[in-house]
């Protein structure tokens, strides 16, 4: 099975942030930022997930073990996060980090290889025709192993939550056969998938599936907005 790296990226006004500059003031502040980072990281593998095993006797001090930090400290700053809506409680064992999600980078192994080699072709590949042309072989060989076995570009991720997973074909095809309503269908399943941790084999399936429910009962799917799955920020599931 092919390697996975993950990376968070940092937006460059996160420190500029109201509730982040409200953390930093508190006594202690700073070192409840790093904390909140490094849960951040630790989500990251899990889609911006954090879960309860029962190693310790409640979370707070769970996720510290696991983070290598203070209970006490571990436990004011998920205080803090839950009152300003940057961490919600899923269930009894699930949180998630709200702001996570839409900063979660990650690429395969292979995905890791064809940048490198696109780096290492930037610096050699002006010696002769011959040795780009050859450069370029390899480039290509090792696309078709990114993509995998179906010869097929991989699925991207969209949604409010970046968690709703889609090919180009399924995106075209929601856009040509839901024009006015693939976008609410679209953050609809992002905000449940997001609210409730439910997976699906399909999510494509899903929407096509809910749409054509909406429309045996009668129900005309909103241009704008989603009235029923929106998460509103500081609200506890």
């Amino acid at each position: 099975m092919a390697k996975k790296y993950y990376w968070l990226k940092l937006k460059n006004n996160f420190f500029s942030q109201p509730k982040i500059k409200k953390l930093r003031k508190i006594a202690g502040g700073d070192t409840y930022t790093i904390i909140y980072l490094k849960m951040q990281l630790y989500s990251l593998e899990d889609d911006g997930k954090l879960y309860f095993d029962g190693i310790e006797e409640n979370f707070v001090e769970e996720m510290a073990l696991k983070i290598d930090e203070d209970p006490e400290n571990v436990g004011v700053t998920i205080q803090f996060l839950l009152a300003q809506g940057l961490m919600i409680l899923c269930d009894d064992n699930e949180y998630l980090m709200t702001e996570t999600q839409e900063s979660i980078g990650s690429e395969s192994d292979s995905a890791q290889r064809v940048r490198a080699h696109r780096e290492r072709k930037a610096l050699h590949c002006n010696d002769t025709v011959t040795l780009c042309n050859t450069e370029k072989e390899k480039e290509i060989e090792i696309e078709k192993e990114r993509e995998g076995e179906t010869g097929h570009p991989a699925p991207a991720a969209y949604g409010r939550y970046n968690n709703v997973i889609l090919t180009d074909t399924e995106l075209s095809g929601l856009k040509t056969e839901l024009p006015d309503k693939w976008e609410y269908y679209l953050d609809r399943l992002s905000c449940h998938i997001a609210s409730t941790g439910k997976q699906y084999h399909s999510h494509a399936a899903t929407i096509y599936k809910w749409a054509q429910e909406d429309a045996a009962k009668g129900k005309a799917a909103p241009k704008q907005g989603i009235p029923d799955y929106s998460c509103k920020e500081g609200e506890s599931l």
